[in-house]
C-alpha cells in the first residue's frame, strides 16, 4: 500500500497541456510510484479480477462547450475539475466471465427471464446495487478497495488529456466505436441526409477490446455499453464536487451513466455525454467498469 497522499491543486498538472508522450510518461511514473506496472490485475482465488490501468492525478476541463455537436445544457457548465488522487480503473467494462466468478462464489442467481451475455462480452442486465456488490466482493477477496467511478473520474479517464468530442478526435466511425451504425456522428453533425454506411449494423454488444484503446490504454470508453457511475444524477455540472472520490451522500433513485452504447447514436458516445438511469434499472445496453483505489 503506497503512502502517497492526494496532491494539492497547485501541484497538479493540467493534463490537456501535455502531449501524448508526456501523458503516457505521467501514467508510467504514477504506476512506478505505487510499485505497480501501468496495467495489472490483483490476485483472485476465484476466477480473474478485472485488468486495471493506473490513472495519474491531474486537472482537466469537464463537460462540453456549447459549440460541440450534441451538446446540451446538462453537459455544462464546462469547468476545471481536479482529480487529486491517482486511481486504477478497469481496462475494459466488467465482462460476463469476470462477473461469473462472483456468481459462483456467492450463489447469486440471474432471473430466468433476463437476457444475459457470455465470455468476453460486457456483463449486462445488472442493477447498480449488484455492481456495488461485485465491487464489495472484489474488495473482500483482494484486500483492496474497489468501487464504481465517480462521473468526473470516468470522464477524466475517458478523455486521457483530450479536449475533443472523442478521445480519438473530432469524430469517430463505427470502425472505432460500437454505436448504432445508422446514426453516425460526422454525417449528423454535417447535416448529411444521405450517406453510405461504413459498417453493417450489429444489434448487440461486442467482445471488450474490439477497438483500439485511448492514450491511457482504456478500451470501450466510447460505445458498446453505457457504464454506471457512483454519482447521483444532477441536471447539470453546476456545483459538482471538486474532490474525488467524493462522498456520495444521500442516494436518490437516479444515477449518472456514461459512454453510450451499441443501441444509441454516436452523439451519445462523446466523452462529455451523460444520461440519467434508474438505480434499479436493468437493460441489455447497460454495464459497468470498476475503480480500484491506490
Amino acid at each position: 500500500m503506497s503512502s502517497l497522499q492526494p496532491q494539492s491543486p497547485d501541484r497538479l498538472p493540467f493534463v490537456p497541456d501535455l502531449d501524448e508522450a508526456a501523458r503516457q510518461a505521467l501514467q508510467a511514473r504514477t504506476a512506478e510510484a505505487f510499485g505497480l506496472p501501468v496495467r495489472f490485475r490483483d490476485p483472485l482465488d476465484a476466477g480473474e479480477a478485472p485488468e486495471l490501468a493506473v490513472i495519474p492525478a491531474g486537472i482537466f476541463e469537464m463537460g462540453s462547450p456549447e459549440h460541440e455537436f450534441g451538446h446540451w445544457a446538462g453537459e455544462g457548465p464546462q469547468h476545471y475539475q481536479q482529480i487529486t488522487q491517482p486511481f486504477a480503473i478497469g481496462v475494459y467494462p466488467v465482462t460476463a466471465e469476470e462477473f461469473a466468478a462472483f456468481t459462483r462464489a456467492t450463489g447469486w442467481r440471474w432471473r430466468p427471464d433476463l437476457i444475459t451475455s457470455e465470455g468476453r462480452h460486457p456483463v449486462i442486465n445488472i442493477r447498480h446495487g449488484e455492481a456495488e456488490d461485485y465491487c464489495a466482493w472484489l474488495s473482500e477477496r483482494t484486500g483492496q478497495r474497489y468501487r464504481l467511478p465517480s462521473e468526473a473520474e470516468w470522464e477524466y479517464a475517458c478523455r486521457a488529456g483530450t479536449t475533443t468530442p472523442f478521445a480519438y478526435g473530432d469524430s469517430v466511425s463505427c470502425r472505432e466505436v460500437h454505436f448504432k451504425a445508422s446514426f453516425p456522428y460526422e454525417e449528423a453533425r454535417d447535416n448529411k441526409r444521405f450517406y453510405l454506411p461504413k459498417c453493417a449494423p450489429v444489434a448487440h454488444t461486442l467482445p471488450v477490446g474490439s477497438y483500439r484503446p485511448n492514450i491511457w490504454g482504456l478500451h470501450d470508453m466510447h460505445g458498446n455499453v453505457w457504464e454506471m457511475t457512483e454519482s447521483n444524477w444532477r441536471n447539470s455540472l453546476t456545483n459538482l464536487p471538486r474532490a474525488h472520490p467524493a462522498p456520495v451522500g444521500r442516494r436518490n433513485k437516479w444515477i449518472v451513466v456514461r459512454g453510450g452504447s451499441w443501441f444509441d447514436a454516436a452523439v451519445y458516445a462523446r466523452s462529455a455525454a451523460r444520461r440519467a438511469r434508474l438505480r434499479d434499472e436493468l437493460d441489455v445496453n447497460l454495464g459497468f467498469r470498476v475503480v480500484r483505489e491506490l
